[in-house]
This record gives structure tokens, C-alpha cells and sequence, in this order.
């Protein structure tokens, strides 16, 4: 028997072999420490932290960690507890870590064991923070968020003003944030971004004195009047455009390509796919590539692969496993078994492929699937 210790399941299929997977994701650490890059700049001296949740946005937290320390980043967010946990087991002692959906009840004193910060969002973690600290005999740290207007986390209006009357409200916390987050950031002229810097800032003016943050990655491009301490950026170090009225000034992160399994030819009047949604009306030929919705390609997202610069429609429904592609404007024999398609990268970026399925850039990356092979270049 056995008796050593299994990998956790994200560590197995970050293993699976190009020959052996149906599809691949590269991923250009480069291109990512570049994104920083760009928004310190656009920040001035403002700190600029990285946002690492949902194992960052589907690309390897702990991969994506390891090139931002590089750049110099020093403080990173993650969404959840366990998150949290994983990352700093990844990064070892020093970079601070935050866990903006707070800290389950119970679970406080395992945040403190792996020494992540607090996102305080109520009164009552407030007080279990506290409590924790108390019995920990040392001073825990904290950032606490106030609901400027987005209605989803932090502490609305009373309570803040509640904690403002209380003397002994932070005793055992070391509050390094006072923060809030922007609800339409990505509509510049939305008067609900300028609502929110206000309420923010009276709010804040409440509590103890401590470095603001209210930018997010389409709030860097508000202006000065919105950087405040410490940036947030999340979507736009992986290549998601944080100006969706205009240019990406961010680079693509992201190249999925999915192999061709089979090719053969269709004579007119042939049902394909599920449904027979689509039927053919002269002979063409088609290709199956190795990619689906199990893989977290949206039956609705782009309907297009592309292969040496050539459009190669889809053909009916997208499967789980695979999807059908007309590849006749290709020459005969052009595409093989074990070619790769694109379906991501220079020729349709993530947001074409939100576009299509009526959604957004951050939807895409977070739903793609484990089974490919992933390869990390430029770190």
C-alpha cells in the first residue's frame, strides 16, 4: 500500500503533458509583470497591489504571484480564506496577504496561522478579529472596507459610525487599510464613481488614520483624484481592457489553442452536431477539435477558431469535448490530426470572446477548465 502523500488536484492537471492534453494554455508571465508595469506608471507613486483571486483569474495564483514579486509587488488579494491559505503556503513568510471576503467565523484562528490580513466587512468581524488577536497576544492586521455605494461588501454607513464612537473598537488590530471598492469604474462618466469618492472619504475620515484604497483596475484610469494609497488591480494585469470604450493599453496575457482530433468531408445536406442546428448546403470540409464546454468554452462565447491567420467557423453546437469547424477556406490537406487552432490569442483576444457570449473578460478566463496543458513562458 501506498501510503504517500497525493498532490492536490490543481497541482495534478497543471501536469498534463502537451502530447497527452486536448488543448493548451500558454500563459505570458512577461506579459503580465509588463501589465504592472504599465499601471504603476500610470499611478505615479501611488503602491500598487495585485489581485490574485479565483487562483488568479483562472491563470495559477502562485505562478502569477512569483512574476509580480519580481516587479516588486508586495501585497496581493485573494478572495477567500482557502485561497489564502494556498498562497501563502506558496509564497513563503513576507508578502502581505489579504482576504477580501473576510474571514469565516471559526476559521480566524487559521488566518492567523498562516499570517493573512483581514478584510474586515462587518461589525461582527470586526469583534472576532479582535478576539482573535486578544487570544493570540499579539496584534493582528486588518484593512477594513466601508460600503461607498456598491452594495456588496463592507460596512455600511451606521455601522461605521458606530465603531467611530467606540475607543476600543481596533485595540489588538494594526490597520493598514481603510477601503471600499467602485462599482462602475469602467463607465468613466457614470456620476456613481464620483458619489462613491466622496462617500468614501467621509467615511473614512471616521475611523483611526490609515492608507486609502478605492482603485481598482479600471479606477486607475479615473485620475489622481481616485488613487489614493494603494491600487487594486485585478482584471487588467491579465490582459482584460480596463477602457472597454476604448484601446486595450494592456497587453494579452492569454494563447488557447485546442487540436484538431479528426477532419473529413461533408456532403450536402448533412446534419451536424446536436440538434442538427446546422446542415450543410454544398461539400465542404470540416474539423473536430479537442475542446468544449467542460473545458469552459461558452456554448455562446466566439464562434470562430483560427488557424495561420484564417477564419475557421463553427459548425453546429459546441459539444462538452469538442466542437465541429468548417475548414474550407484552408487548402486540402492544409490542417492535420494534432494541429492546433486557436481559439484565444492575436486573432480573438478574451474580450472579442466575452463579446460574443454577451458577457465579460473576467467570466471567460475564470471558466477555463483544467484539462489542458498549461505553459507558462516569459516568467
Amino acid at each position: 500500500m501506498n501510503d504517500a502523500p497525493k498532490k492536490p488536484p490543481s497541482e495534478d492537471v497543471t501536469a498534463i503533458s502537451k502530447a497527452a492534453a486536448g488543448a493548451v494554455l500558454t500563459i505570458d508571465l512577461g506579459a503580465i509583470r509588463e501589465n504592472y508595469r504599465r499601471l504603476k506608471a500610470q499611478l505615479g507613486g501611488v503602491r500598487c497591489a495585485g489581485v490574485l483571486k479565483a487562483d488568479g483569474y483562472g491563470l495559477g495564483a502562485s505562478q502569477v504571484a512569483a512574476a509580480l514579486l519580481r516587479e516588486g509587488c508586495e501585497i496581493f488579494f485573494v478572495a477567500l480564506l482557502g485561497e489564502g491559505i494556498a498562497l501563502r503556503r506558496s509564497l513563503g513568510p513576507g508578502p502581505a496577504i489579504f482576504v477580501l471576503n473576510g474571514i469565516p467565523p471559526g476559521a480566524e484562528p487559521d488566518a492567523a496561522a498562516a499570517d493573512l490580513s483581514a478584510v474586515v466587512n462587518s461589525l461582527a468581524q470586526l469583534a472576532a478579529w479582535r478576539e482573535t488577536a486578544s487570544r493570540a497576544g499579539r496584534k493582528l492586521p486588518a484593512a477594513i472596507q466601508v460600503d461607498s455605494g456598491m452594495s456588496r461588501l463592507g460596512m455600511p454607513p451606521g455601522d461605521v459610525e458606530r465603531i467611530a464612537l467606540d475607543p476600543r473598537a481596533f485595540d489588538g488590530i494594526d490597520l493598514r487599510f481603510v477601503m471600499s471598492h467602485l462599482a462602475c469604474a469602467d463607465e468613466p462618466e457614470h456620476p456613481a464613481n464620483e458619489r462613491q469618492r466622496l462617500a468614501f472619504e467621509r467615511l473614512r475620515m471616521m475611523l483611526p488614520m490609515a492608507p486609502a484604497s478605492l482603485t481598482n483596475s479600471s479606477g486607475i484610469f479615473l485620475g489622481q483624484r481616485f488613487h489614493h494609497d494603494l491600487a487594486r488591480p485585478g482584471a487588467a494585469l491579465y490582459g482584460i481592457n480596463p477602457t472597454p470604450a476604448g484601446p486595450n493599453p494592456m497587453l494579452p496575457v492569454v494563447r488557447l489553442e485546442a487540436k484538431v482530433v479528426q477532419t473529413r468531408v461533408l456532403e450536402a445536406g448533412v446534419g451536424v452536431g446536436y440538434g442538427h442546428t446546422f446542415h450543410t448546403t454544398a461539400p465542404l470540409t470540416a474539423a473536430t477539435i479537442s475542446l468544449g464546454y467542460a473545458d469552459g468554452w461558452h456554448r455562446r462565447a466566439a464562434s470562430a477558431a483560427w488557424f495561420e491567420g484564417v477564419r475557421l467557423p463553427f459548425l453546429g453546437r459546441v459539444s462538452m469535448d469538442s466542437i465541429i469547424l468548417d475548414i474550407s477556406a484552408l487548402p486540402s490537406g492544409k490542417l492535420r490530426d494534432g494541429d492546433l487552432v486557436e481559439l484565444l490569442g492575436p486573432s480573438q483576444s478574451v474580450d472579442d470572446a466575452a463579446g460574443h457570449a454577451g458577457t465579460i473578460g473576467y467570466e471567460i478566463l475564470t471558466s477555463l477548465g483544467p484539462r489542458f496543458h498549461r505553459d507558462y513562458v516569459g516568467g
